[in-house]
């Protein structure tokens, strides 16, 4: 006996769209009842108040019940498709494989909205991915190749309850505190992975010292929750078919060979833009995405930081997933914006799954 990771790809015509998810469902190719997480692509902002995540996650829980983690992420600039990428766990008789997928999740408490951005954040994390990790069998940190965690952010009425009980929270800016938990949940990921140390953090540090950082973290901040979901993709013991698993690093938003190299790794080497039969085993591609800091990319001016109209993360995504999608060869995947502590400064950590000849 083992378990197996099915990985499906469905598009929406809208946030609340689940007509291909049940289509899916009637025809067999998902069960429900197996579904342990769907990470969304909404076509919202991506900001404070972006409802349509909120829209799409109580879509999805109403079809699939309050088991799944639901991680929606806003935002499809550019020319980014709208999707659910649903994971399913069965079991099996087949024997287990040693790189097979293996997906382990876990949902946290509610955080205080006075923790949001502090240590205490990063610990509940950090906890939580310790969790999914055990959950998915996966014993060593190494064999863990993308952490998604979607987290919670401060809204007027949530910063007046903390006013109420005379506590102070790390920013009354709504805006601000996407961005302070984000950078949290991501040094959660890297406390857990061991690619940062407990007690070398502060809550000074928490965005603000960018050489702490990890490269396998996936942080999006939404109103629709109050605690953390948390979903770790990795090699367990147990598992078995025909998904494999791998991650690279991005240094700016279009340095695609790192992730070419992770698709040849996983057998999908091209020199160029991948060919119709390799785009169908690419069964999913992930990333996140940031303007850099410094204004300039490869020593070139850029706007994305200084554009009054359009949120930096808004443009960074659709350029970050304008690059990814000529390598790949299409437009439906997943690119998150807003990287604090998650890879380089411009940068962004990127996971690909991809079916095993």
């Amino acid at each position: 006996m083992s378990r197996q990771a099915f990985v499906h790809r469905i598009a929406m015509t809208a946030p609340d769209d689940v007509s291909g998810l049940e289509a899916a469902i009637a025809r067999g190719a998902v069960d429900p009842a197996c579904v342990v997480a769907v990470l969304g692509k909404t076509e919202g902002n991506g900001c404070v108040n972006d409802f349509t995540r909120a829209l799409a996650a109580r879509a999805l829980h109403d079809r699939l019940g309050a088991a799944p983690c639901c991680v929606m992420s806003g935002g499809t600039e550019g020319a980014l498709s709208p999707h659910f990428t649903v994971f399913e766990v069965r079991t099996s008789d087949a024997l287990p494989v040693d790189d097979a997928l293996a997906v382990g999740h876990c949902r946290t408490p509610a955080l205080p909205g006075q923790h949001l951005g502090r240590l205490a954040q990063v610990d509940a994390v950090a906890a939580g991915v310790r969790t999914a990790m055990e959950e998915a069998g996966i014993t060593s940190p190494d064999d863990v190749h993308f952490v998604q965690v979607k987290c919670p952010l401060l809204t007027s009425a949530r910063l007046a309850a903390l006013d109420r009980e005379g506590v102070a929270p790390a920013t009354r800016d709504t805006l601000k505190s996407m961005g302070l938990s984000r950078a949290a949940s991501s040094l959660g990921v890297a406390v857990a992975l061991g690619e940062v140390v407990r007690d070398d953090l502060t809550d000074e540090a928490i965005g603000r010292d960018w050489e702490l950082r990890s490269s396998r973290a996936s942080a999006s901040a939404g109103v629709e929750l109050m605690g953390h979901e948390i979903v770790v993709l990795g090699r367990g013991r147990g598992w078995s078919g025909p998904l494999r698993v791998d991650h690279a690093v991005m240094a700016d938003g279009i340095d695609i060979e790192p992730v070419r190299a992770a698709l040849a790794r996983l057998g999908l080497a091209s020199t160029g833009q991948l060919d119709r039969h390799q785009r169908g085993r690419l069964k999913a591609l992930l990333a996140k995405a940031e303007p850099g800091a410094s204004g300039q990319l490869r020593g070139y001016r850029h706007t994305m930081l200084t554009d009054s109209d359009v949120s930096p993360t808004r443009h960074a995504r659709g350029f970050t997933a304008g690059a990814l999608a000529a390598l790949v060869g299409h437009a439906e995947i997943y690119v998150s914006g807003g990287a604090e502590h998650q890879g380089p400064d411009g940068g962004g950590p990127v996971c690909v799954i991809v079916e095993a000849a």
